[in-house]
């Protein structure tokens, strides 16, 4: 988890694969930085400023992984003299023995104990996990306090495996199971390496649900898990563009004004320092919410046997002979539709939501390629959001607009680099 030279705050990814852990770390860290510091200068934090963020940032979302306090928190780190390249030929003992016996490595290792890429490459599968040592902390402050002590590690090599075993093993692998529901379907594809969507959820929410919808579902007499309260980050995909799902309330609208944004193969984050962004829902945007529950194909339009329905949700007045006199309104070419545009004119004319026509956005990616010069720095832009009846100003049509319409449908970016920020 290494900051970049070029931003101090991102953290640089070196291959695909880890961005499951890395991205929704990213996001948490953004957050402690930019909303629990005092200071303004949030892109030139010192040393000693990002270790204490990231630290904080790991302690987090442990807590929230963990299912029970009374169970702790658990800690994966190298046992004591056995980073890999210090021990690769001289211990024989069995991952179990070395769990039992090794003591965890010091909170400031010299710099020849620390592991390398090409040493822990070496060791295979039954090598690596024989070297690992595994200790379980009670309380929030020693939590705190063992994070911090291993800073080091999470920085170095295999410190993201570290700290996903570390979330894995405080959540509690019963636990995983039961709220994945489907247990054959594993946290990290076999193949290409890519964390499932219930990593993600799990690192964001603490819960492993497979689905990003809100609450549960009856499926088939089957129950299905979504997300049951509002996330502190976060979440929008490029597949809800394209109909394969329908991200809920609770990721979408998060505490604070960050989102992970998700393509087919990789996550990024997308961010604003403008917290009316996440402020109450107003009126037309419940309007528009309860409305889209009629219409869960996302046809942008429901039967008009189902206004009534929608009126009454809404408390609108939904007297018959008054739904009458608004489906002859709503639909005068009888085509026995109620188009989402129309309705909200008709009901909620003041579209002013709190937010404001246009502010500034970041958007991270942290590997290396996908980014101008292969440079890992934030992309600044500003973003307009335009109400359904303006004309469209097209800007562009990019992988990362189409994300973001999700939320924001009549979004508009204008990025201060001559190419858009990549969602890859």
């Amino acid at each position: 988890m290494d900051p970049s030279e070029n931003e101090h705050s991102a953290l640089e990814q070196f291959e695909g694969g880890p961005c499951a852990v890395i991205a929704p770390v990213q996001a948490f860290l953004l957050k402690n930085i930019l909303f629990n510091r005092e200071s303004s200068s949030w892109r030139h934090i010192s040393e000693e400023e990002q270790k204490a963020a990231l630290c904080s940032t790991l302690s987090e979302i442990l807590e929230s992984a963990c299912s029970s306090p009374s169970t702790g928190y658990c800690l994966v780190s190298w046992a004591k003299g056995q980073s890999p390249h210090t021990s690769a030929h001289t211990n024989t003992e069995t991952p179990s023995q070395t769990q039992a016996t090794q003591e965890p490595e010091s909170s400031q290792p010299p710099q020849e104990q620390q592991p390398t890429a090409l040493s822990a490459e070496d060791l295979g599968f039954e090598r690596f996990h024989s070297v690992l040592h595994k200790r379980t902390v009670q309380s929030v402050s020693e939590l705190r306090e063992e994070v911090l002590s291993l800073h080091h590690t999470w920085r170095g090599c295999c410190g993201v495996l570290l700290f996903l075993y570390s979330v894995i093993l405080t959540k509690g692998i019963e636990n995983i199971r039961n709220e994945i529901q489907d247990t054959m379907e594993p946290l990290i594809d076999p193949v290409h390496g890519h964390g499932s969507q219930s990593l993600v959820n799990l690192f964001v929410t603490g819960h492993a649900v497979s689905n990003v919808w809100d609450g549960d579902r009856e499926c088939s007499g089957m129950k299905l898990h979504g997300i049951h309260k509002q996330a502190s980050v976060g979440f929008l995909t490029l597949m809800e563009s394209l109909r394969y799902c329908k991200v809920g309330a609770f990721l979408k609208s998060p505490k604070f004004p960050i989102w992970i944004l998700g393509s087919e193969t990789h996550l990024s984050v997308f961010f604003s320092k403008e917290m009316s962004l996440v402020g109450p829902e107003s009126p037309s945007e419940q309007a528009r919410r309860v409305f889209q529950s009629f219409d869960p194909e996302d046809n942008g339009f429901i039967p008009e046997s189902l206004l009534e329905d929608v009126m009454k949700a809404l408390d609108l007045v939904s007297e018959p002979d008054y739904v009458s006199l608004m489906k002859s309104k709503l639909d005068p070419e009888s085509l026995g539709i109620i188009l989402l545009g129309p309705f909200l004119l008709e009901f909620f004319p003041d579209q002013d939501s709190g937010i404001p026509d246009s502010f500034p956005v970041y958007h991270y990616n942290g590997l290396k390629q996908s980014n101008h010069n292969e440079r890992v720095e934030y992309v600044e832009g500003t973003a307009l959001v335009l109400g359904f009846e303006d004309p469209m100003v097209r800007t562009d049509d990019t992988p990362v607009k189409r994300c973001l319409q999700t939320k924001w449908p009549y979004i508009e970016l204008l990025w201060t680099t001559d190419r858009s920020p990549s969602l890859n």
